[in-house]
Parts: structure tokens; sequence; C-alpha cells
């Protein structure tokens, strides 16, 4: 049952995600581009998103088990360390250059857009890399 919520999440997170313009990487630029022509609607789609995180994470956090009868989870709060700003500011540079985060890029490139196939393989890369160097 686990792996059907599972499936079912995946393709409704990624019908979000094409739905709010997340898969174009022209959109995201756009609303990267403070200075240019700004594009102000991701980040309706983040407040959203945010907002209705907030509100999930608080009622997670009072059950005992997930919707599946699994134990529920959650990770335990740390502290931001030299890390966490590195890996926040590689994520934002690569977002910025390439118009993609790893989900939208996954459901782009499960639309046949060849430039998330280019981003996904660097994504890949950059995982087995950080898995063999870092951890």
């Amino acid at each position: 049952m686990d792996k059907v919520f599972g499936f079912l999440s995946g393709i409704l997170f990624g019908l979000g995600l094409a739905l709010a313009g997340m898969t174009d990487p022209q959109k995201v630029k756009g609303f990267l581009d403070l200075a240019g022509a700004w594009d102000p609607s991701l980040a309706l789609v983040m407040g959203g998103a945010i907002a209705l995180g907030v509100w999930v994470f608080a009622r997670a956090a009072r059950r005992q088990r997930c919707w599946t009868g699994a134990l529920m989870e959650l990770p335990s709060p740390r502290g931001i360390d030299r890390r966490l700003i590195g890996g926040g500011v590689l994520f934002g540079v690569g977002w910025g250059i390439a118009g993609f985060c790893p989900g939208p890029a996954i459901v782009a490139l499960g639309s046949g857009m060849a430039e998330a196939a280019v981003f996904v393989a660097a994504m890949v890369a950059g995982m087995v890399l950080h898995d063999r160097v870092l951890s």
C-alpha cells in the first residue's frame, strides 16, 4: 500500500509542477530576473507550497502513524551549518543557470525535454560524487 500512496503522491506532485509552470526553465529564469522582465507568478506557487507545507507538517507532528499505518518519521531539526549554506548556494546557482530544480527536471525529462536530460544527468553525477567523496 505504501508504494501505491507513493506513486499517487508522485503523480499529483508532477501534475502540480507541470500546471504551475515549474517545468519551463524560461518561466523560472523570468522569476529570478529581478532586474529585467520579472515574472512574479512563481512567487504565488512558492507561497502556496510553503503555506500548505507548514499546515501539513504541523498536523503530521501530532500523529504517531501516517495514512498507510506506518510509523510517522519526521526529520529532527538541526542547526544551520557550513554544508547547509554551501548546498543552498550551489542549489540556487544551479537553479538560476539551468532553470530547473530536481523535481521539475524529472517531470520535464518524462515529457522528453532534452535540456532536462542534461540537467538530470548532471544531477545524478553530482549525487554519485557526493556519496563517493563526502559521505
